[in-house]
């Protein structure tokens, strides 16, 4: 049936997508000539990873696109829409620490990940964020810039130690910064002679005037600046920004390597360890055109001459450089070497963390009987001592909380009361109505935190609006510890307390009642909520915490008599006010 429909297919560029029985797409792919590469998939002899994956394909669409980087753009956005099974997702990945150069009127040095926006001046990446720190704070020291977030009315103690020109009381040109700015260029790229030169004679000045602290100040700053500027020397002839990407795999792992070289140093290194399912050098091709959405592009990326990098060339608009001998085809070969040592390394700790996340996800689906639910949507409820509900969503990818997904919801249509039931109505009414308003991807499975009556209203809200996801139940013992699993069908389901996939579903449901306990309490300390205990008159602040700290909810305060709340300090009056609004609920 699959061939037939590949005959089908023109030789076109385009991107395809490959679904499963249940109509999920699972893989998305490029490719220069889509009736060749899906053919690949079905011809042939495979290994055991592209095996399971051709395995699960139960039919596949493909869109026909004008040029292999058109292909290429839209497979990076529907691997971002989708979140494919078998692709790499690298949306989450590691982002690094730049020094940046604000465009403001009166600039300032400051740390920032956020590479995305043009034009700015950016400098790193550095290894870690202590490291891009310290050098702004040596920075901060050698060059007057503002240190304030707003300009004071007066000037500040930096003016007066010489670290800031004071733009607040004083006429700054922006040639005057102009100078300033191609010094700290300078000083970025290691040259520091004359900064150091400067530093020398303040310090040789201080000593003959006795102001030996201050001598003693100006030597720890030179030294300061010499260990951030010594490091390693990259032995090539130029000083140009590059990217020298290495990688290493075997049957089922991809390591890749990649040197941030930076003025002739090496800045910063980042790896990477995973599974892949396509053709490893595709696979290496996808990474970097991924990485590279999130991470400032070099002026030139070295790589081994086995990948095809024209494509990566014109949507990167860099130069991919393979070089083949020399100095830099040995620093290329000291890439490789990096990436294979931590593939041997870390195998074990992949297949550990695999275990925990994607094997166990697997497993989860077989107790549940429902395919593998690759994207976990789980839900909690918070509200205070029975008033004031809030409620917040989780969403797990491949076994891995997804936090940029995570929501947040203050219950609406309550008036104030809680309701486990009529909370779950409303936010899975909220959360899915703009799911299929917004064409969004659609989760494998829906986990609420309770049991019969929490699944119940789930099942209400996404039958009314025709949609069928598979709903779970995480039900808690008497100790609030997780106990076991409801299906959707009241089933429940008993789970080894000590077993890969007991401890995921408790992971998700420890981020979800901590992630919706959090955001009650940032909204009780903005003073969003009011208890009840509020409209008494004669209770204030001090008197609600007594109240709350001795009977710890509304609820328990009503079984109190008067004498109980005389013995708290509480006078006769606020305690007859209190115990009549109590006895209107």
């Amino acid at each position: 049936m699959l061939r037939e429909k590949i005959n089908t297919v023109p030789e076109l560029p385009g991107s395809y997508q490959f679904k499963n029985k249940d109509g999920v797409i699972i893989y998305v792919g490029k490719a220069k000539n889509l009736r060749k590469r899906l053919l690949s998939y079905f011809t042939g002899a495979h290994d055991a990873k592209t095996s399971r994956l051709v395995m699960n394909i139960d039919d596949f669409e493909y869109i026909i696109t004008h040029s292999e980087l058109d292909a290429l753009l839209l497979e990076l956005n529907l691997i971002k829409k989708y979140n494919p099974r078998y692709n790499i997702m690298l949306m989450d990945d590691k982002t690094y620490p730049y020094i940046e150069i604000t465009t403001e009127k009166h600039p300032k040095l400051i740390v920032t990940r956020n590479v995305s926006k043009k034009s700015r001046m950016l400098f790193g990446p550095y290894p870690n964020v202590s490291a891009a720190r310290e050098t702004v704070k040596l920075l901060n020291k050698v060059y007057p810039l503002r240190k304030c977030d707003k300009l004071p009315k007066q000037e500040c103690l930096y003016y007066h130690m010489g670290q800031c020109l004071a733009p607040c009381i004083n006429h700054i040109t922006q040639e005057d910064y102009n100078e300033i700015i191609k010094s700290i260029k300078d000083f970025l790229k290691g040259n520091t002679k004359e900064v150091i030169a400067n530093l020398e004679n303040k310090m040789m000045l201080a000593s003959e005037k006795l102001e030996f602290e201050k001598a003693l100040e100006y030597k720890k700053t030179i030294d300061d600046i010499k260990t951030t500027t010594n490091k390693q020397k990259i032995n090539l002839n130029d000083l140009k920004d590059r990217d020298i990407i290495g990688y290493f795999y075997n049957d089922y792992l991809l390591s890749i390597e990649i040197f941030f070289v930076r003025n002739g140093k090496i800045s910063a290194r980042h790896q990477a360890l995973f599974e892949y399912y396509n053709n490893p050098l595709q696979t290496v091709e996808d990474f970097i055109a991924q990485f590279y959405e999130t991470n400032i592009v070099p002026k030139e990326i070295f790589v081994p001459k086995e990948l095809e990098t024209d494509t990566l060339e014109e949507f990167l608009k860099t130069s991919f450089i393979k070089p083949q001998i020399g100095d830099k085809h040995k620093l290329l070969e000291l890439a490789n070497i990096n990436a294979k040592e931590a593939l041997i390394q870390k195998t074990e700790l992949v297949k550990r963390e695999l275990d925990r996340t994607v094997n166990s996800v697997e497993k989860l689906g077989d107790l549940l009987h429902i395919p593998a639910p690759y994207v976990i949507e789980a839900f909690d409820n918070s509200n205070l001592f029975g008033t004031d509900a809030v409620s917040s969503m989780v969403v797990f990818v491949n076994g891995k909380p997804s936090k940029k997904d995570y929501r947040k919801y203050k219950i609406k249509t309550l008036d104030n009361k809680a309701s486990d039931y009529h909370t779950m109505k409303e936010v899975m009414y909220r959360r899915y109505y703009k799911v299929l308003l917004e064409d969004s991807r659609i989760p494998d499975l829906i986990i609420v935190d309770g049991g019969m009556q929490q699944i119940n209203a789930a099942k209400e809200i996404l039958s009314s609006l025709d949609l069928k996801i598979p709903i779970a139940g995480l039900v808690k013992d008497n100790k609030h510890n997780t106990n076991h699993l409801l299906d959707q069908a009241l089933n429940q389901i008993e789970i080894d307390k000590k077993s890969d996939v007991f401890h995921l579903i408790t992971r998700v449901q420890d981020e979800a009642h901590r992630f919706a306990v959090t955001f009650h309490k940032q909204i009780r300390n903005k003073g969003v909520f009011n208890s009840i205990l509020d409209e008494v008159e004669g209770i204030g602040t001090k008197t609600k915490e007594k109240l709350l700290n001795k009977y710890k909810s509304v609820n328990l305060i009503k079984l109190a008599t008067v004498s109980d709340l005389l013995e708290l300090g509480i006078n006769q009056k606020t305690a007859e006010n209190l115990m009549k609004k109590l006895s209107e609920m």
